[in-house]
């Protein structure tokens, strides 16, 4: 199985509507909640920015002007503490309609793939490219949650960006150049360990199938006679931790080349 070209992956962006179409079916309503808190949730760092150069400005005139009214500065102060308090407060709502829309998506594209199932021909169900296919669909019904999460989250970064970008181009359009080279090593090294998590994931779909059925005959009623007859535990047991730690180690890698790379890039920021 060969890994997607990035023609592929750039051309996978049109399912992007049919993803948000699906999550508005799931539920309307809390689609409009979570969508609404994250643009507010996205205008809260740019006015923190802004009141804090205001409490900046402000005791700098205190102590210019030797005056004694403090309370516009204290004003600010505790508008700035309620943006912090209102943003933290936002990000909890955020995870727990996330959840909740989360596994009702789940719900919903599980029971899709179920009607789309009954309506296959039983000799397709024998064909392991397809139902390579289908397993793939079945085991990313709980991975969308998780995608759920992250393209809102990613929506609401770039609201946040072009918020950014707004307030530094009335401020100083140079600055624009200076957030996008912050910004690009970020993006890069996302794409490129977001891209070997897919491709890594694509093509070991046949041995977690493999996996999960191991676990299955390894310990269920209706396989039980017949592994103690033919004394297949050992060998069960053998293959489905062969299996399980040639996963492990694929992630321990990703996960370390992925830690490993940010703690340079952000060791090459801070120099």
């Amino acid at each position: 199985m060969t890994d997607p070209t990035f023609k592929d992956r750039f051309s996978a962006l049109k399912n992007l509507p049919r993803f948000f179409k699906l999550v508005w079916q799931t539920s309307p309503f809390l689609t409009v909640s979570t969508g609404i808190i994250r643009l507010v949730r996205s205008a809260i760092p740019v006015s923190m920015l802004y009141v804090g150069k205001l409490i900046i400005d402000g005791v700098i005139h205190l102590s210019g002007t030797n005056g004694t009214s403090h309370t516009y500065l204290w004003q600010l102060v505790a508008i700035e503490f309620a943006l912090a308090i209102l943003s933290d407060a936002l990000g909890r709502i955020t995870t727990l309609i996330d959840s909740l829309l989360g596994d009702l998506f789940a719900n919903h594209t599980s029971v899709k793939i179920m009607e789309h199932a009954a309506t296959l021909d039983l000799e397709q169900f024998e064909d392991s490219l397809f139902y390579d296919k289908l397993e793939r669909a079945r085991q990313q019904t709980i991975g969308r949650t998780i995608l759920l999460s992250q393209v809102m989250s990613q929506v609401q970064d770039m609201i946040t960006m072009c918020f950014l970008a707004a307030g530094l181009v009335v401020f100083n359009p140079w600055l624009i150049l200076l957030l996008f080279i912050a910004v690009l090593p970020a993006f890069i090294g996302e794409s490129y360990f977001n891209d070997k998590n897919y491709s890594l994931s694509r093509r070991q779909t046949p041995e977690r199938r493999e996996l999960d059925y191991i676990r299955y005959i390894g310990a269920s009623d209706e396989t039980a006679k017949e592994v103690k007859l033919f004394n297949l535990s050992g060998f069960l047991n053998d293959r489905f931790r062969q299996l399980s730690m040639l996963f492990f180690d694929r992630y321990t890698d990703r996960v370390l080349g992925r830690t490993l790379c940010y703690e340079n890039h952000v060791d090459l920021r801070t120099r």
